[in-house]
C-alpha cells in the first residue's frame, strides 16, 4: 500500500506544473482506536473527553509509521487531543519530527499554518471523523463522509492539472 501511495504521488507530481499548488502533498489519516476511557485505561493525563489510545490503536500507529515512514514527511499536524498525538508519536520519532498540535475547531487556520509553514512539502495532518473531511474541504478537496468507525483510511490529496486529486486508500 505505501508503494502505491509514494507511486501515484510521484506521477502526479511530475504531471503538474511547480507553481499549481502549494505543498507536494498532503496526507491525512484519522486518529486511531481510542482506549475505551475505562478506569484502567485513565491515567492522570487521561479523560473520558481525552482517552488515550487502545491496544489495536497504538499497533495501528505503529503500522501506520511503518507505512509512511519513506513519504517525504517533513511535518505531522494534529489536534489538541492526546489520540491524534499519540497516532502521529511513532512517525514522528522514526523521521525525527515533532507533532505539531493545532486547534480541531477551525480548518481554515490548520490549512493557513501548513501553507505557510510547508509550502512544496509532503505533510501529515492527523484528525477526526469530522475534522479529516473539513480539512480536505479547506485544502480545496472534494467532500468527505468519514464514519465514525473508520480507522484505516488514508487521503492523500494531490495535485492534479488545473486541479486537487484525492485518493482515498
Amino acid at each position: 500500500m505505501k508503494t502505491r501511495i509514494i507511486a501515484v504521488a510521484l506521477v502526479l507530481l511530475v504531471l503538474t506544473p511547480a507553481a499549481a499548488y502549494a505543498q507536494s502533498l498532503v496526507i491525512f489519516v484519522r486518529h486511531a482506536e481510542r482506549a475505551d476511557g475505562g478506569a484502567q485505561a485513565q491515567t492522570m493525563t487521561s479523560t473520558p473527553a481525552d482517552p488515550l489510545l487502545s491496544a489495536a490503536g497504538e499497533a495501528r500507529a505503529a503500522k501506520l509509521a511503518l507505512m509512511l515512514a519513506d513519504a517525504g514527511i517533513k511535518a505531522i499536524y494534529t489536534s489538541e487531543f492526546r489520540r491524534t498525538q499519540d497516532t502521529g508519536k511513532p512517525l514522528a520519532a522514526k523521521l525525527g519530527l515533532m507533532v505539531q498540535a493545532v486547534a480541531s475547531r477551525d480548518a481554515t487556520v490548520l490549512v493557513s499554518k501548513v501553507k505557510a509553514e510547508h509550502p512544496k512539502d509532503v505533510v501529515l495532518i492527523i484528525g477526526h471523523s469530522n475534522t479529516v473531511p473539513e480539512a480536505i474541504k479547506a485544502f480545496g478537496g472534494p467532500a468527505v463522509k468519514m464514519a465514525d468507525d473508520e480507522y484505516n483510511a488514508i487521503y492523500v490529496l494531490a495535485p492534479a492539472t488545473g486541479a486537487l486529486t484525492l485518493i482515498r486508500y
